[in-house]
Formats: C-alpha cells, sequence, structure tokens
C-alpha cells in the first residue's frame, strides 16, 4: 500500500518518503536502520525508545491562542506557549526533519464512527514509530488512502532531535506543543512512541465536546445480548486486561467516545502493559504479540531472541502495540450501544477501597471528578514505585477541557440510559503497599463476571461507614472475607486510621472543584 507523497507544503523535502508501507517493509528498514531493533521469537518487532521510556506531561505544551483559549482548561495539565515558541519548534522539527534521507508517513483516522472521524498524518524518522502509528491509527483502505488528501492533523516527529530549552517557554531537551489553530504536533527530544499515541486523544478531547460528545479514557467490550461495558481507568489498573475477555467482543482498550447513538473505539489498535505477561494470565494479549505486532524497551534473550516480561532493567513500562483484530474476538467496526454498566478501576495503594462497591449516580460524579488510582511504576517518567494520586475523569494528563466538562456530558448520557456503575479496587488487600498483597487478577475478573450476569446487582450490601460505598457481602468466586477490605487487615484500628487519611486525601483534592459541583455531589464525599 506504501505511495509516494509529497510534503512541500510543510516545508519539507527529502529524497525519499515511505508512505504508509506494509509491515514487513517496516520490519526491513527497521532493522537496517534502527539502533535496537530485533525481531522476537513470537514475531513481534523489539524496538528502543532510547532515554524515555513513558510520558513527559511536565513537558506538554498548547498554544494560547484567542479561538480556543476560553475552552482550555490552563494549568498543570495544559500550560500554555506562545505562537513564537511553537513556531521556533516548529521550525526546528521540520529542519531536522529536512537533513534525513528518508522519512516515514502514515496516513490513517482517529474515530470509527464516520460522523466524528478525523484524518490524522504522522510524519517521523523511523520505522518504528510508523509501524506503532500503523497499529494504533485506524489503517485506511488502498481506496481511502487514495483519495485521502489533507488532513485535519499533522504529527512531526522529529523526536531524536532535542528541543532548545533556552528558547522562552521550555523547561528541558523535550517538548511535545500542540496547536488546534495550525491542526499540528510537535515532537522534540523524545522518542517514546505513546507521545503520538496521547497527542491524537487529547485533539480528540478537544474537538469531541465542543460537538457534545463525551471522549473517555476508558476500555470498552459487548457482550452477546448487545450489553456493552465500560472501564475508566489510567494505565496500570486493568483496562486493557479486564477488557479482553474471551467471552466478551471488544470494543477497544483505552480511548472511546459516547455519542447519541452509543459508543466507538479512537483507535484502530491496542497498546498494553507486558511487564509479567504470560499466557496463562493473559491469553488475548500474549497471542496477540506476533508478527505485526512492536515490542517496547523489553528485554530478550541474544540467542533465542524469547522475551522475558519480568525483567525490568530498562523500564516497567514495557508495552506491546498491535493492530485491534489480533485480538480474535475484536468487533469491527469498533462500534456498540450504549453501555450498560460503567466500571471505574483503580489501583488502590492503601488497601483502603473495597475490591467492588455499587455506586449511586451522586458517587460516580464524584468518583468521576475525583479519579482516584495510583500511578503504577514506569508509566511515566520519575514514577519508580505505586503512588497515590488523582486524576480527573480518570485521565486528566489528556484532558483540555475543565474536568466538569466531561463530568456534565456523563451525567448527561446517564441520566438518558439506564445505566449501572460500580467502583473496582485493582490495587491491594490486607494492608498498603509493601505489607499487604495485589488483589488476585481471577478474583477481579470473577467481580467483572457478577457484573455482567448480573449476580452483584442481586447481591446483599453493607455500607462502608466512612466512604459510605455500597459493598456486597458475597459474590461468586470470591472470598467473602475480601469483600470488606477492613476484615483483611492484621489490626482493624490501623485500617480505620488509614482511611481517615486516604478521606482527608479525597477532601484535600475535591477542594478544587467544589464550587462547581452540586450539594448531591459534595455529599457524596468520604466522611471525616
Amino acid at each position: 500500500m506504501s505511495q509516494r507523497l509529497s510534503l512541500e507544503q510543510y516545508g519539507i523535502s527529502v529524497s525519499e518518503v515511505i508512505r504508509n508501507a506494509a509491515p514487513a517493509r517496516l520490519y526491513e528498514m527497521a532493522l537496517a536502520w534502527d539502533k535496537g531493533s530485533a525481531i522476537a521469537d513470537n514475531g513481534a518487532l523489539i524496538a528502543m525508545s532510547g532515554s524515555k521510556t513513558g510520558r513527559s506531561p511536565k513537558d506538554k505544551r498548547i498554544v494560547q491562542h484567542p479561538d480556543s483559549s476560553q475552552n482550555i482548561w490552563w494549568g498543570n495539565v495544559n500550560i500554555p506557549v506562545d505562537e513564537q515558541t511553537f513556531d521556533k519548534n516548529r521550525e526546528r522539527a521540520v529542519d531536522y526533519l529536512n537533513s534525513l534521507d528518508r522519512i516515514f508517513v502514515f496516513d490513517g483516522f482517529a474515530g470509527w464512527d464516520p460522523d466524528h472521524q478525523i484524518k490524522v498524518r504522522i510524519v517521523c524518522e523511523r520505522p518504528y514509530h510508523a509501524l506503532f502509528m500503523h497499529n494504533m491509527l485506524i489503517r485506511p483502505t488502498p481506496e481511502q488512502l487514495e483519495s485521502f488528501g489533507e488532513p485535519h492533523y499533522v504529527v512531526f516527529n522529529a523526536g531524536h532531535f532535542p528541543a532548545n530549552s533556552r528558547t522562552q517557554g521550555m523547561t528541558s531537551k523535550t517538548s511535545v506543543s500542540l496547536s488546534f489553530e495550525r491542526g499540528e504536533f510537535v515532537i522534540l527530544g523524545t522518542e517514546y512512541a505513546g507521545e503520538m499515541k496521547k497527542g491524537v486523544f487529547t485533539i480528540m478531547n478537544y474537538l469531541m465536546p465542543r460537538k457534545g460528545v463525551l471522549s473517555m479514557h476508558c476500555s470498552a467490550n459487548e457482550g452477546d445480548q448487545g450489553d456493552v461495558s465500560v472501564f475508566f481507568g489510567l494505565s496500570g489498573t486493568g483496562k486493557t486486561t479486564l477488557s479482553a475477555d474471551p467471552r466478551r467482543a471488544l470494543i477497544g482498550d483505552d480511548e472511546h467516545c459516547w455519542t447519541d447513538t452509543g459508543v466507538f473505539n479512537i483507535e484502530g489498535g491496542c497498546y498494553a502493559k507486558v511487564i509479567n505477561l504470560t499466557r496463562e494470565q493473559e491469553p488475548e494479549i500474549f497471542d496477540a504479540i506476533r508478527f505485526g505486532a512492536v515490542l517496547e524497551n523489553v528485554v530478550y534473550d541474544r540467542d533465542s531472541r524469547s522475551i522475558d516480561y519480568t525483567n525490568t532493567s530498562i523500564t516497567e513500562n514495557t508495552r506491546g502495540a498491535y493492530p485491534i483484530e489480533f485480538i480474535p474476538n475484536a468487533k469491527l467496526p469498533c462500534l456498540g450501544g450504549h453501555p450498560k454498566n460503567l466500571i471505574f478501576l483503580t489501583c488502590d495503594a492503601f488497601s483502603v477501597l473495597p475490591p467492588v462497591a455499587r455506586l449511586t449516580p451522586e458517587q460516580v460524579m464524584y468518583h468521576f471528578i475525583s479519579g482516584y488510582t495510583a500511578k503504577v511504576a514506569g508509566t511515566e517518567m520519575g514514577i519508580t514505585e505505586p503512588t497515590a494520586t488523582f486524576s480527573a475523569c480518570f485521565g486528566a494528563p489528556f484532558l483540555v477541557w475543565h474536568p466538569t466538562k466531561y463530568a456534565e456530558l456523563l451525567a448527561d448520557k446517564m441520566r438518558q440510559h439506564q445505566v449501572n456503575a460500580w467502583l473496582v479496587n485493582t490495587g491491594w488487600s490486607g494492608g498498603p503497599n509493601g505489607i499487604g498483597a495485589r488483589i488476585k487478577l481471577r478474583y477481579t475478573r470473577a467481580i467483572i463476571d457478577a457484573i455482567h450476569d448480573g449476580s452483584l446487582e442481586r447481591a446483599s450490601y453493607v455500607e462502608d461507614p466512612v466512604f459510605g460505598l455500597s459493598m456486597p457481602t458475597s459474590c461468586p468466586n470470591v472470598p467473602d472475607e475480601i469483600l470488606n477490605p477492613r476484615n483483611t487487615w492484621p489490626n482493624a484500628t490501623d485500617y480505620d486510621a488509614m482511611a481517615l487519611k486516604l478521606a482527608k486525601l479525597f477532601h484535600d483534592n475535591f477542594k478544587a472543584y467544589a464550587d462547581q459541583a452540586s450539594e448531591a455531589i459534595r455529599s457524596a464525599a468520604p466522611r471525616i
């Protein structure tokens, strides 16, 4: 499908522009030119992202422009930059790309719903980056590629070349800059492929709410009866793992939108954490890592080319990127009806929250705006152990509008449709990180099964006295004693102290949103 393409309209004139190359050809070129590339014994392409093995959120900038400024949630998530600085970074990226003998282009789509789909062009140096976005964007047919025309957004990935840290508004040699008005996204100083993926998500997080569409950091799957479940949560909380269920059709693993007709996947592929990956625990993901997939920053045997998924000497954020059709039960096209179940996944390092709780509408809004979880080691640069955090809408690093914009859209959708909501803790039981143990995956899977088959709707419940959460007293294939976390601690008094500590953290975090939240939502806060 590879086609020749001119990039003169961007000021790029390179002798060889390789467009939408087939994976086999990208393999060949990666082995020839990408340092550290290899073919794993399972057929995946092994690639190294260099010194950056996670996202660099402190280096993300958005151009402050009169046409969009009033819509943007400015602050630590969306740091403003002026147009002149953006132009300097863009010029630096274009100059570097012009210095190369060849560059790669991938033209694809974001969004499976034709009414909300955008065209995205990736311009990059490395074959690995081209293959990564071949997997992560929706791949055009030959006919669609022929008539692709000009994209809505262009990503200039010059990640091998550093930003000038002396440029006004820059704080390091890494720069990830976005201009909505120009439809351009510029990457300097990081070769971590996830910056491209999350850049596209950030764009959709701006465009979709303007149309009354809720963009969500979530996975989604569908049962035999057309019942859709949506799983919210940050990376490492289980979105990819729990949505890859052999008994349900996978709509997508990470990024979706909820429209007036249902949900659609933004992406054409999956980006799974592969730390400690085994076929026994996650067979669908394990078998999806094959020819055409990218394995990022993994350690492998130099003779056999077998992957050591337990080795974290490069990073704990080892990843696999593969087309969604590599999952046997993927639903194509990746569209579904309105959700029946919303599942908020959290990784509670304090071992306070129960493995599962049923949420009231007010608690849904409170916990959605709060977005409590733990950042899992390696997901971002500098995070070396699980760290408790709050991330609005379970995806604050990728939001563009104020969190209440997304929360209002969620509330509207829930009012229109009969939706059950659940909080599922995939974190610790029996004590905090370092004392207790991570809740067994088979128990979490059993909880998800009980949500889907209706068992938990029929269960008896008790209320947690601090968080006000309704906890089931029983769940099929889950020990009764772990359903109430207080019962799992060696000393209940220690649990009470930790619960109070976490409750105060919730209150402190919610102060930023309290003035825009209703009294009903504020009343869903923990009791202190």
